[in-house]
């Protein structure tokens, strides 16, 4: 084994756990890691004390586009896109830099709850890269959102500037008050 080997697979080690401690599924470690399934998994039992989940994998551009997906997954894309332009970085290294700082963005809110996972995240890269997606600006903000490329976007209007009826309402009883959590303590 030549020392070229041993760097590249610390590498890839380092990557994979990454992706793991962001929630990433096996199925995304395999492709984006030259390590061996069986690695993988213990790697994954190792990090996150537990097997990786089964099944498949969530395939469908559709989920992008509905209205609370959709603007994260235009921030998580207007960052993707940045980074690349700008910062240098680009493959599984990109994803995990625009991923990171879209949490910090989400998390930096009020109440802010990340929506897109790292696997999600993974699969709206691919789906821009086979050009099957693509930002487009809202005519009314300028702001850019996911959209599907053979779509008419010429006016365009976005989730923000146009939110559908029910957007934002959610069932009060399903999440319990924090006050009320906090009168205990």
């Amino acid at each position: 084994m030549t020392i070229k080997t041993v760097i590249g697979e610390a590498q890839q080690v380092k990557i994979a756990v990454e992706l793991i401690e962001m929630g990433a599924r096996l199925q995304v470690l395999q492709e984006e890691t030259t390590l061996s399934r069986e690695r993988l998994l213990k790697l994954y039992k190792e990090v996150k004390g537990e097997s990786p989940s089964k099944g498949m994998l969530p395939y469908s551009t559709d989920w992008f586009i509905s209205w609370q997906p959709n603007i994260h997954s235009s921030l998580f894309m207007g960052i993707h896109q940045f980074l690349i332009k700008n910062a240098g970085i680009a493959g599984v290294q990109a994803l995990i830099t625009a991923y990171r700082l879209y949490l910090d963005q989400v998390q930096g809110l009020e109440g802010g709850e990340a929506v897109l996972s790292v696997t999600r995240a993974w699969f709206l890269v691919r789906f821009f890269n086979a050009r099957m997606m693509q930002l487009v600006p809202c005519r009314e903000c300028g702001g850019h959102f996911v959209a599907h490329t053979n779509e008419l976007h010429a006016n365009y209007v976005c989730g923000i500037c146009h939110p559908p009826a029910r957007a934002g309402k959610t069932n009060v009883k399903a999440k319990p008050d924090l006050q009320e959590m906090s009168v205990g303590v």
